[in-house]
């Protein structure tokens, strides 16, 4: 589901009936927890009208990057699932970027492509169960009178495509703008600090590095401060902190300074600061030597991102109901795009992959309407002995779950879209 990872999307109503294995539409539709760092939001500042035309060009230049980047991640899934296909002689009706009315749509061969106006997924169809297409219902070369392994393959293929081309773009990275290397150092770093909030009313400041709890949290993390101040309402918490020196000083080092904070009680009684927290790191680029080495610091760089994506994943589903804020939609993801692009044009690459991967992540899920469910459908007809499971309960299944993915997207879509800084000052 590109809920990427994609979730079934708007499409126009196929003359089957049959969501994935007739007529059947691989669709992806984008929704992901990104654990990316992402650039540091800044208050809105007005800016003289002079340099409006500028920003507004940077601004639009940026959307277009993030939004052509998921376009290709699109492209490549579906261009998974269309290879495979066509790799085992497999009949092929429709191979679609976007949903909803086609901008421009050709035919070749058997095959109609088409661009869509919605550009936030895609899918490929099969005619199966389209009864204009021609062929036979028992022709061995429809999708669903094909050996479990050859509908394994075309399934999957989605996800492996999506894979090989993360790692593709992780080694375009080290090739040329290197590898990011993070270096842990003491303390947790506050990036940001709400007006009003108990941080600000303590004297903590954005930079800021909390160093120490005294008694509590000698050497911190994020978790354990996030803990001590959930536990710590309406009660005076010493800390220590490093701090930058003021503009124009001519001593550059820090100096630690003793503070007080009183965390504010929230609704459910737990405490709060009004901080954003973040570990304390260096990043620095490493770039390869020759071709050894940045295959070596490619396979490193997947490895880690791999692990980030799908632990991410992990915690959003084992705790969804408090890490349900951080799943977004197409909306959301291009905005994030866009502010990476905004920053540095080297972060698209990071985001890039990080989609790929939550997009490959997702659609494992065994869940209707992912590539996940259809996997576990054909295993579960393959457990039988190959005796096929009723059709109208493969269907019922099916179009069960894209209903549900359907609300899903449509809702972070309207919720994202509020979330929009400028869609926040016209409300």
């Amino acid at each position: 589901m590109i809920t990427t990872h994609l979730s079934p999307t708007l499409k126009p109503r196929p003359r089957c009936s049959s969501p994935l294995h007739s007529c059947s539409h691989h669709h992806h539709h984008l929704a992901v927890h990104i654990p990316l760092p992402l650039p540091r939001r800044h208050r809105h500042i007005a800016k003289p009208a002079a340099a409006a035309a500028p920003d507004l060009l940077a601004s639009v230049e940026s959307v277009a990057s993030a939004a052509s980047v998921l376009a290709a991640i699109v492209l490549v899934h579906e261009s998974g699932h269309f290879l495979a296909a066509a790799s085992r002689g497999i009949h092929v009706s429709q191979f679609s970027i976007g949903f909803g009315p086609a901008l421009a749509r050709f035919r070749l061969g058997p095959v109609e492509y088409a661009l869509r106006a919605i550009p936030l997924g895609g899918y490929v169809g099969f005619p199966d169960d389209d009864p204009d297409s021609g062929f036979a219902p028992d022709d061995p070369d429809l999708l669903r009178n094909r050996p479990v392994p050859d509908r394994l393959l075309v399934v999957s293929a989605g996800v492996a495509a999506n894979l090989a081309f993360a790692f593709l773009i992780v080694y375009a990275q080290a090739l040329t703008v290197g590898v990011p290397v993070q270096a842990q150092l003491p303390g947790v770093l506050v990036p940001e600090v709400l007006p009003g909030s108990a941080a600000a009313r303590a004297g903590i400041l954005p930079g800021d590095v909390i160093l120490a709890v005294p008694g509590a949290a000698p050497d911190p993390s994020v978790p354990v401060l996030v803990d001590l101040i959930k536990a710590s309402p309406s009660k005076k918490v010493p800390i220590t902190v490093s701090r930058a020196a003021p503009p124009g000083a001519t001593d550059d080092s820090r100096r630690s300074v003793e503070l007080i904070v009183v965390p504010d009680t929230s609704v459910d009684g737990t405490g709060r600061i009004g901080v954003q927290l973040s570990p304390n790191v260096r990043v620095t680029r490493v770039r390869p030597h020759n071709l050894a080495d940045a295959t070596v610091l490619a396979v490193r760089e997947f490895t880690l991102l791999t692990g980030t994506v799908f632990d991410g994943l992990r915690q959003t589903l084992l705790n969804f109901s408090q890490s349900a804020e951080k799943v977004s939609g197409p909306v959301a993801i291009i905005a994030v795009g866009a502010e990476v692009a905004r920053s540095s044009a080297d972060g698209l690459f990071q985001f890039a992959a990080v989609i790929n991967l939550n997009l490959a992540a997702i659609n494992l899920l065994p869940l209707p309407a992912l590539d996940g469910g259809t996997l576990a459908l054909i295993l579960l007809e393959a457990a039988r002995g190959g005796r096929k499971i009723p059709r109208e309960v493969e269907q019922g299944i099916m179009s069960s779950g894209i209903l549900v993915v359907l609300m899903i997207g449509m809702f972070l879509i309207v919720r994202d879209t509020l979330n929009l800084d400028f869609i926040k000052e016209i409300l």
